[in-house]
């Protein structure tokens, strides 16, 4: 036998398990960068040899190869680089008209409360658009001029035109320039190359003969459907690919004699993989993937109870879920780069022992801010000033400093400091008594506030186990919770006992289990090809060829590596007709007398229903599946034999030591103190105690018992503790877990939505909000999703509190939209779901949910008339109509009512109930996961103590405006403010403010606002408050709680009859998101925040009487103090996403020519406004469009000196007779085969004199 190695190469350690010859197994852990070597694996090993054999290797010296068996390697090489932006530089080849494609993203923002808007840089420094375009070939398509065009068939056989062939040799002198400034590596982005490869392979081609030395074809690297995150990906793999070769390179250098089949890589997706098929697109999530494979191999028994991952390192805990087989995820984002890539589906919270600990305005906060390793947390001797969470395990003596090596400080040869960590806690405790003093509560201990921010960060992880859990239909509790990484030991127990789950195993090496899973790991090799087929008899003969072949393929890759034996797993990529939500669903075997025997692979379609209805909560029978990817997987098994197993014990276990440590309920206790090393099988060990690994410290709690099992595991059984009863009077600490609690139920509730809505505008666009109410109506949660929703819905919850006073009932759901019911425009249709108790006649709490609705009648197509005069224009009214009654889904009425608008002359009722129908259903089902969470709350807590810490935590947010307030006031030096601004039409909207700097009050006075206007642009009450709440959290700049809360120190006034308050039956869908964004620039331009915004949500619809399509367009945020202002995204009210151009060109009769950024529109100014877009179209037959903006007229303006944003534009370009006509802001208009819209959307300001 010869060495093994097994490598977890992490940002800051790496961790090393070897197999010796001699059968000995060898663990260590090694600082990843250190000056005393030049690689750490490399270092490990040379380390391990040479104590092995005896034999001295220099460190200088090439180390034997033909001593080790393998390497098996895990990296965050790949991730960092991300991270840091330290990749190799790269250039982005892309289709003409789309240069910025991959700025633009998906046009929402990540943070919806910050107005400076920071997103990652692009990976590229250069883009070199491709005069080349390819269409999909439509039997719809009118245009003359594509019967010119050249047909192709696809890989998928689908028919295609070749609009514009590649100019190689125009092309050629493009990348010369290129390479001549330094850049060799380049990433080929064109649009449809997923199903026509041959335009990137003849750029690939070219290149590489240039002399280019990566190149990274969108269509090898990732053969998916969505340009932007197969754009995204092959970006991330030109730019990290050439820095993991390098890495390769070096490291292989370091030995003599290593066969290159001998050194294996983790890969994103849990599979090793030779090194030189090792690419940066697979490689971002090497490090934590070895982790998911080690407890998946080592914790998941013959009991098939199903396996959390808790990872919690020193910024981020990883969470992660293993119930027999691994679950991917084919889309996620890491550091604002979207990779398309099979990925171990890991869940990641920013709270691990670098975050940093707050107390912010009554509330204890934790992270997201990290201390890192440097200055790193206070006890590190490194200048950190402000408390991590290690430094708060510390003070309560989770952390035992006589166990850690002594590295810290500036010389790195000193212990942990405890007692600065104490010193900084002591000063915390008095600004936390000085608060609850102030607010008539009794004064709290340093152990408390430490053990308060402790507990604070164990909710903080249980929302990501939640999510994965709950939020997927599985109950958290009948889970085992398998806790590994340096920091999850000392809070396993406690986050276990949250959750509710009664068993947590920390593996036998869970501080290097990365590593150890890299032991473990089998050998994959992953083939995967586009299908665009129906799923029917007709294609299955195509579609099983192709499985064979990828089949086949797959074998072979791995048989030429000398597998013996390789297994296989198929899986095709379904999703029904008309939807986005695809699936990646393996055969099921047939069920006994099946005589629909489809595919000789197995049943993919039985799955993929038992799939839908799990994930989703709904089918659609009748409906067409679509085959959209095939993937097979080759397994090679190659993973280490069983390890040794423990002696059994004799004899109890002996502690080496007591030491105090704090709890909650016991103070200040004595207890043992084991190492893990001298334990045996059986040994068990009742909490509270601690256990000493070498790389770990495991808190086993009061109430919980550890036995180690003969596998070397720690198998905690966790009690139930006694029930804490906690009083109404306000706890800081409990406030902050209940804040928690809420946002999570809201969370929880939007997943539900987004998984069982079948519209595109909730399920992709996320246009919908999810929110808790008390019994008052006020809000209490809002999970943060459209912004425009955020303060009318508790309104509309208001509304129904009095209109149906004693006629609400349990079994009941309200449907409202109507603006004077707390409604924004008519397509929002707002879900709203009273909460009782047994025995209740009142509800107890509300829960609402609040979706778009691409259709609900009216006198166009999408229910967003440019033209509208008055609400019957605008669709279906619902006011308080109960959409269940007694527990019974009221259909036939549901259909009357959308159906009613059809009676007016040019109207008509809903174009899709079908959509309607099962989104509202969803949005039921959405209020009774909120109604369970909230119902299991009062379980634990007891009602009046969850009532109370609503009234709490609404009170904190209500302090922190009062304090905002105070301060604003004080830094502008005065107590009045007053902005106007105007719509496009002249109205004006006016605003003077009165702040009381005393009280921390202000009023919010409208008066001086234009009258209600004879046009849509009207807004309800409601958006206005929604705009007051919206500014109000963005002026406070931090996390707080979105509730009633922040309104409490406003009252506001606006004039009856005025555009912002207009009478019941007036127009009103340009209001909520045209004149809402208006508000927002008025509020802000009184406080002086910022410039404004492109002040605008670019709405375009088009349509037939067979189809209808809806987007809103991006354009410029404004600039402020201490920032650009963002280009290509969307501001303030509105973060919707938009349609990837491959799905849009699929789906719809169009050509998208142009969508890029407009630039120089952005306000000049010591920081610049952002840039609006170009979005160009063209219509490939007879369709109705319209248009529905502003910033048409009145630029967007500039602050302090800045100048203003440029004004948007709609124009139209008629085929015949070549005519560009300017449409203004609103309008209506058939359009004709070959016409083309461009729409130009308006610049942000700019804020400071240059």
């Amino acid at each position: 036998m010869k060495f093994q190695f097994a490598i977890d190469r992490g940002g800051t350690f790496t961790d090393i398990y070897a197999r010796c010859p001699s059968g000995k197994v060898t663990v260590m852990k090694l600082l990843s960068v250190d000056s005393a070597y030049p690689d750490a694996p490399r270092e490990g090993i040379r380390r391990i040899i040479q104590e092995e054999t005896g034999t001295p290797i220099a460190r200088n010296q090439l180390i034997d190869g033909s001593l080790i068996d393998w390497i098996r390697m895990g990296t965050t090489v790949a991730t960092n680089a991300l991270l840091e932006r330290k990749g190799e530089r790269m250039a982005l080849l892309i289709t003409k008209g789309f240069r910025d494609l991959l700025y633009i993203g998906n046009q929402a923002r990540p943070k919806i409360f910050d107005l400076g808007i920071t997103m990652p840089e692009n990976l590229y420094e250069e883009v070199l658009e491709i005069d080349e375009r390819v269409i999909t070939d439509r039997a719809d398509c009118e245009m003359e001029s594509s019967k010119s065009w050249r047909k192709e068939v696809s890989s998928t056989n689908e028919n295609l035109l070749v609009a514009v062939d590649i100019d190689l040799e125009k092309v050629r002198e493009d990348l010369e320039r290129i390479k001549a400034k330094g850049i060799k590596s380049l990433a080929i982005v064109l649009l449809h190359s997923y199903m026509f490869s041959r335009h990137e392979k003849q750029l690939g081609e070219l290149a590489l003969e240039l002399g280019f030395s990566h190149v990274s074809l969108s269509s090898e690297v990732m053969p998916m459907i969505r340009a932007v995150p197969r754009g995204f990906t092959a970006s991330a793999d030109a730019y990290l690919t050439p820095l993991i070769k390098k890495y390769v390179e070096g490291f292989q250098a370091g030995f003599r004699d290593l066969p290159e089949s001998s050194v294996l890589f983790m890969k994103s997706d849990g599979g090793l993989t030779p090194m030189e098929e090792f690419y940066g697109s697979r490689a971002i999530l090497s490090g934590p993937a070895g982790g998911v494979v080690g407890y998946a191999r080592t914790c998941f028994n013959d009991s098939k109870v199903p396996v959390i991952g808790f990872d919690m390192g020193g910024t981020s805990t990883d969470v992660s879920r293993f119930d027999g087989s691994f679950e991917h995820t084919y889309e996620s984002t890491t550091a604002g780069v979207t990779i398309q890539a099979p990925q171990l589906d890991i869940s990641t919270v920013a709270a691990g022992g670098g975050s940093q600990l707050f107390f912010r305005s009554g509330m204890f906060v934790v992270g997201p801010e990290s201390a890192g390793a440097s200055p790193g947390p206070v006890c590190y001797r490194k200048g950190g000033t402000i408390p991590a969470v290690t430094d708060a395990n510390l003070c309560l003596g989770r952390l035992l400093p006589e166990f850690f090596p002594k590295i810290f400080g500036p010389e790195e040869n000193a212990p942990l400091d405890k007692d600065a960590t104490v010193q900084t806690f002591n000063k915390i405790t008095e600004r936390v008594n000085v608060f609850l003093t102030s607010q008539g509560s009794p004064a709290i201990s340093t152990e408390e506030i430490a053990m308060g921010f402790i507990r604070v960060a164990n909710e903080a992880m249980c929302r990501p186990i939640r999510a994965i859990t709950q939020g997927k239909g599985y109950d958290t509790s009948s889970h085992i919770l398998a806790c590994f990484g340096g920091a999850g030991g000392q809070h396993a127990c406690a986050v276990a006992k949250s959750l509710g789950i009664k068993t947590v195993v920390v593996p036998r090496y869970a501080g290097i289990l990365s590593a150890f899973g890299l032991a473990l790991a089998d050998v994959i090799h992953e083939k995967q090809e586009p299908a665009c087929k129906e799923l029917n008899k007709d294609n299955i003969e195509y579609i099983d060829a192709r499985i064979d072949s990828l089949v086949a393929q797959g074998r072979q890759h791995l048989l030429d590596q000398k597998f013996d034996t390789v297994e296989t797993e198929i899986f095709l990529h379904l999703r029904y007709n008309g939807t986005d939500c695809a699936l990646m669903c393996k055969p099921l075997p047939y069920e006994d007398g099946s005589t629909d025997k489809l595919s000789r692979h197995g049943d993919f379609i039985r799955n993929f229903i038992q799939r839908y209805q799990s994930e989703f909560g709904f089918t659609i029978p009748g409906r067409v599946i679509i085959v959209d990817d095939i993937r097979v997987r080759a397994i090679g098994k190659s993973g280490i034999s069983e390890e040794s197993l423990l002696t059994v014990s004799q004899s109890p276990p002996e502690p080496v030591m007591s030491s105090k440590i704090y709890f909650e309920r016991l103070g200040w206790s004595d207890c043992p103190v084991y190492i893990f090393e001298n334990l045996h099988a059986t040994n068990v060990i009742k909490g509270p105690a601690i256990i000493m690994d070498k790389l770990s410290t495991i808190l086993v709690e009061p109430d919980c018992v550890a036995e180690i099992t003969q596998q070397g595991d720690i198998r905690i059984t966790v009690g139930s503790s006694a029930k804490v009863n906690i009083g109404t009077a306000l706890d800081t600490i409990q406030l902050s877990i209940f804040s928690h609690r809420f946002m999570s139920i809201a969370e929880q509730m939007g997943r539900i939505l987004q998984r069982t809505a079948i519209s595109t505008n909730i399920k992709e666009r996320l246009d919908f909000s999810c929110a808790v109410f008390g019994p008052d109506g006020g809000l209490v949660s809002n999970a943060p999703h459209i912004p425009v929703h955020l303060g009318a819905m508790q309104e509309a919850v208001q509304f129904q509190i009095k209109s149906l006073q004693g006629e609400m009932f349990p079994g009941d759901v309200i449907l409202s939209n109507h603006p004077c019911a707390g409604g924004s425009h008519l397509p929002d249709l707002t879900v709203i779901t009273p909460v009782f108790r047994p025995g209740d006649s009142n509800p107890i709490f509300f829960v609402a949910s609040r979706g778009h609705h691409a259709d609900i009648g009216g006198i166009t197509p999408g229910s967003m008339p440019p033209h509208s005069k008055a609400l019957w224009e605008e669709g279906a009214c619902f006011k308080s109509f109960k959409l269940v009654s007694n527990g019974q889904f009221k259909e036939k009425e549901l259909k009357e009512e959308l159906m009613k608008p059809g009676q007016y002359p040019g109207s008509s009722g809903t174009r899709n109930f079908e959509d309607n129908r099962s989104d509202l259903q969803a949005a039921v089902a959405a209020n009774q996961k909120g109604i369970n969470l909230i119902l299991d709350l009062i379980e634990v807590y007891g009602l009046e103590v969850v009532q109370a810490y609503m009234n709490h935590i609404q009170t904190n947010a209500e302090i922190a405006v009062r304090q905002m307030l105070r301060e604003f006031g004080q830094k502008l030096g005065k107590n009045t403010l007053f902005a106007a601004d105007y719509m496009d039409d002249g109205t004006k909207i006016q605003l003077t403010v009165e702040i009381d700097t005393v009280l921390g009050n202000a009023v919010f006075d409208f008066s001086g606002t234009g009258y209600e206007v004879w046009g849509n642009c009207n807004a309800p009450r409601a958006i206005t408050v929604s705009a007051i709440i919206y500014c109000l959290r963005c002026l406070v700049g931090q996390d707080i709680p979105l509730n009633q809360g922040c309104l409490t120190p406003i009252r506001t006034v606006i004039p009856e009859g005025s555009i912002l308050s207009p009478s019941d039956d007036a127009a009103v869908v340009g209001g909520n998101v045209l004149t809402s964004q208006r508000v927002v620039d008025v509020i802000l331009k009184a406080f002086e925040a910022c410039a404004a915004s492109q002040g605008c949500m670019n709405n375009l619809t088009f349509g037939d009487e067979r189809m209808g399509y809806y987007e809103t367009i991006a354009g410029g945020a404004g600039a402020g103090p201490g920032w650009n202002g963002r280009s290509g995204i969307h501001t303030h009210m509105t973060n919707t996403r938009i349609t990837d151009p491959e799905i849009l060109e699929i789906r719809y009769p169009v050509i998208l020519n142009h969508f890029s950024l407009e630039h120089g529109t952005g306000g000049r100014g010591k920081y610049v406004g952002g840039d609006g877009v170009r979005r160009e179209l063209t219509f490939r037959k007879n369709i109705t469009v319209s248009v529905l903006t502003e910033r048409r007229v009145f630029h967007p303006y500039g602050m302090h000196g800045g100048s203003p944003g440029s004004v948007g534009k709609n124009l139209l370009k008629r085929k015949l007779g070549n005519k560009l006509l300017n449409l203004g802001g609103k309008t209506t208009v058939n359009v004709k085969p070959e016409d083309m819209l461009c729409l130009l959307t308006p610049g942000g300001g700019g804020y400071g004199s240059i």
